[in-house]
């Protein structure tokens, strides 16, 4: 009776602590997630029950006086092979996540008094490397600036950001809808500064650091560029005549010579 009145008193313990607030989890796609019973033994006489979703679908279920530790596929079978319940506390581990397993997880718990516990479980999709391109208008602001483009595609719940070395430039944020998002810069073509652009959400990011020099080329550079190009030709024009003027020299000598 003594140890049933201090289980009883740390479920009133427990449901002190969680309130009416549901418990936040986030997880990457493809790692394990565990929610907590909140208890540290299951008793004879507990019924466990786990369910998912609004409306709410059992997916496990624990009767320990009757030895049931049972798990179940779950809406569309999404959770088969993959919901683990621990033996001792009830815990449920749910694992491979898919961004499918997002939603409402909740542990019903049957002694002498209900008590309910919630979880919001975010799957985060694994984020995309950020792609740079450059704007081309007739209309510049200026001609010695660059203008650029940080993109990413099919992407939600994630902010988009410019740095400039470690200080925030601009950045746009997405919540629930899956989209595109693209976020532009301007540099000068002569700009040594670190720049680059990062892709995150609260449990990842992606980084992409830009190269100016690689996506920013100045008129008078790709005019420097081609004058060279034609000066080896040129060069190599020349050379190849010379050539063949000499060739010719040396044939005429000896035919002179013949004669």
């Amino acid at each position: 009776m003594l140890d049933r009145f201090w289980f009883c008193l740390c479920l009133w313990r427990l449901a002190g602590v969680f309130g009416d607030s549901d418990a936040v989890k986030m997880v990457m796609e493809g790692d394990s997630v565990s929610l907590e019973s909140g208890v540290t033994e299951i008793q004879t006489y507990d019924l466990i029950t786990w369910t998912f979703g609004h409306p709410e679908t059992r997916i496990a279920q624990i009767n320990k006086e009757a030895g049931i530790f049972s798990t179940y596929d779950g809406p569309n079978g999404r959770f088969r092979d993959r919901l683990k319940v621990n033996n001792q506390t009830g815990s449920l581990t749910i694992t491979n996540t898919t961004t499918t397993d997002s939603g409402l997880y909740q542990i019903i718990i049957s002694s002498r008094r209900k008590t309910t516990f919630k979880f919001n479980v975010t799957v985060s999709a694994h984020l995309p490397v950020p792609v740079f391109s450059r704007i081309f208008s007739s209309s510049s602001s200026s001609s010695s600036s660059c203008s650029l483009l940080c993109s990413v595609v099919n992407v939600s719940h994630v902010t988009l950001s410019w740095y400039k070395g470690n200080s925030l430039l601009s950045s746009i944020s997405v919540s629930d809808l899956s989209i595109s998002l693209s976020l532009p810069l301007e540099v000068e073509y002569q700009d040594k500064n670190s720049y680059s652009c990062v892709l995150n959400n609260p449990i990842s990011n992606q980084t992409q650091h830009l190269d100016i020099t690689q996506l920013c080329h100045t008129c008078s550079d790709s005019t420097e560029a081609v004058i060279r190009l034609v000066v080896t030709a040129l060069v190599g024009v020349a050379a190849a005549a010379a050539v063949v003027v000499l060739v010719y020299d040396i044939r005429s000598r000896r035919d002179e010579q013949n004669f």
